[in-house]
């Protein structure tokens, strides 16, 4: 991840002043999930309980997701990424499996800088 750049669904980043809008920066992302993972969560959804291999795959979407996002942010001299929201979709391709897309939005800030006391 691009380091020093705060992501947040706040619109402000607690304790500190926005000293400018730069604009808004959005990421996305498309995984494939094969038709064995697609298989084991149809099992999954007929006997009950949790799908491991669909949960490990949302998190990686999201996390390359908000990676993208931050780098987007570090690209315009931003600070922190504020009022991000994600959302996520699936196209499905028949037999062969689907593809989860994950996209994320926030308006990128540049911070006021932090006063020594």
């Amino acid at each position: 991840m691009a380091s020093g750049i705060t992501l947040t669904t706040s619109i402000d980043v607690p304790g500190r002043r926005t000293d400018a809008v730069l604009g808004i920066v959005a990421a996305e992302v498309a995984l494939g999930m094969n038709i064995f993972r697609d298989i084991s969560n149809n099992w999954r959804d007929f006997v009950g309980g949790r799908a491991h291999s669909s949960e490990v795959t949302l998190k990686d979407a999201r996390t390359a997701c908000l990676d993208k996002l931050q780098r987007e942010a570090n690209a315009l001299g931003a600070d922190a990424v504020i009022a991000v929201r994600l959302n996520y979709n699936e196209l499905s391709t028949g037999s062969s499996g689907g593809i989860l897309f994950v996209a994320a939005s926030g308006t990128a800030v540049k911070l006021a800088q932090e006063s020594a006391i």
